[in-house]
C-alpha cells in the first residue's frame, strides 16, 4: 500500500511540474514558432497543429524538455517518438525530419530547449562521475530517456528568471548546471556523457560533422575527415553512418540544401545564386535534389515566400 501511495504521489508531482512548465512556455511563446529567449542558449517551441507534412531541419546538441504534446523525429531510417513522459537529447548536428503527433489550439505542443556546450558538459561529467565514466560506445544522434520531474522543475525555474533580469545572469548558470547534472545521473546519463568524452567515437565523429558544417561549400575528402577523427577510412565510414544514418557525402548534400533553403527564404536569393552559394555547379542537379528532399521545387519554394512576405 505504501508503495502505491508513493507512486501516486510521484505521478501527482510530475503532473504538477509539467503543468507549471507548460504554463510558463505558453506565456513566453504566445504563438506558434521557435523563440530565442534573452537567456543564452535557451529556446521555446510552440506548435498548435498536428503536421501532415514533416518539417526538415538541422539539429544542434541540446536537450528537449517537453511540457505538452508529442513529436516524431526521423533520422535516416531510424524513428524516435517522444512526449512529456520522456526527455530527448540531441548529441550532434544532423539533418532530421520531424512531425508533431499531438497538438491542438487548446493544448499546443510546448517544448523547452536548452543548448549543450560540450566543454561545459565535460566539466559536469567529471562531477557526476567522480570515479570515472563507464566505458560505453553507443554513438547515436538522439537519446530518449524517462522524464525526470526534478529536471522539469528546474526548467520552470529557468523560465521564471525571465521576470528576474537582475538575477538571471548569476542564477542561469546554476540552474543549467543542475539540469545537466541531473541528466548525467539519469538512466541515459552514460550515453549523454559521450557527447563530451574526448575518446568516444561520438565525439570524434562530431569533430568531422563540425568540419563539414563549416566547409560544406567546399569539395570534401573522406580521407581528411577520417584523419581528423583519428580513425581508419573504413571505421570512419561505419561510425559516421551509425551516428548520422547517412554517408558523409549525403550529409554534406543535405547541409547544402538546407542552407540553400534558408538563404532563399531569409535573404530572398534567387535559385541560381543560391545554387552557386552552397557549392553546386549545376542548377538542374540542385533543383532535382532540392525537390527530392523538400517535396517542392526551389523556384516554387522561393515564390511562395515572396507571396507570403
Amino acid at each position: 500500500m505504501q508503495q502505491l501511495a508513493n507512486q501516486s504521489s510521484e505521478q501527482d508531482d510530475s503532473a504538477q511540474a509539467r503543468a507549471r512548465l507548460a504554463e510558463l512556455i505558453a506565456r513566453y511563446a504566445p504563438h506558434d514558432g521557435l523563440f530565442d529567449l534573452p537567456l543564452p542558449g535557451v529556446h521555446l517551441l510552440r506548435t498548435s497543429t498536428q503536421e501532415t507534412n514533416p518539417t526538415r531541419a538541422v539539429t544542434k546538441p541540446g536537450m528537449c524538455i517537453i511540457a505538452q504534446g508529442a513529436k516524431r523525429v526521423l533520422i535516416g531510417q531510424d524513428v524516435y517518438d517522444y512526449d512529456n513522459s520522456r526527455m530527448a537529447v540531441y548529441s550532434t548536428e544532423v539533418p532530421v525530419s520531424a512531425k508533431i503527433l499531438k497538438a491542438s489550439e487548446a493544448e499546443p505542443y510546448l517544448c523547452l530547449i536548452v543548448d549543450i556546450e560540450p566543454q561545459k558538459l565535460a566539466e559536469l561529467t567529471m562531477k557526476a562521475f567522480p570515479n570515472g565514466l563507464p566505458k560505453v560506445q553507443h554513438p547515436r544522434p538522439l537519446f530518449i530517456g524517462k522524464a525526470n520531474p526534478k529536471i522539469v522543475e528546474a526548467g520552470s525555474r529557468l523560465l521564471e528568471l525571465l521576470c528576474q533580469p537582475n538575477d538571471a545572469e548569476f542564477l542561469q548558470p546554476l540552474i543549467t548546471d543542475e539540469i545537466f547534472i541531473r541528466l548525467l545521473r539519469s538512466d541515459i546519463g552514460t550515453l549523454v556523457a559521450q557527447i563530451a568524452a574526448t575518446d568516444s567515437s561520438l565525439q570524434r565523429i562530431s569533430k568531422a560533422i563540425s568540419w563539414i558544417r563549416e566547409h560544406f561549400r567546399e569539395p570534401m575528402k573522406v580521407e581528411t575527415l577520417a584523419t581528423l577523427s583519428n580513425m581508419s577510412v573504413s571505421a570512419f565510414h561505419s561510425h559516421f553512418k551509425t551516428v548520422t544514418s547517412m554517408t558523409p557525402l549525403q550529409f554534406q548534400k543535405e547541409l547544402r540544401l538546407h542552407e540553400a533553403k534558408q538563404v532563399m527564404l531569409n535573404r530572398m536569393m534567387d535559385v541560381s545564386t543560391a545554387c552557386m552559394h552552397v557549392g553546386y555547379s549545376s542548377v538542374s542537379q540542385f533543383s532535382r535534389e532540392y525537390s527530392r528532399l523538400f517535396g517542392v521545387s526551389p523556384s516554387k519554394d522561393a515564390r511562395s515566400q515572396i507571396t507570403t512576405s
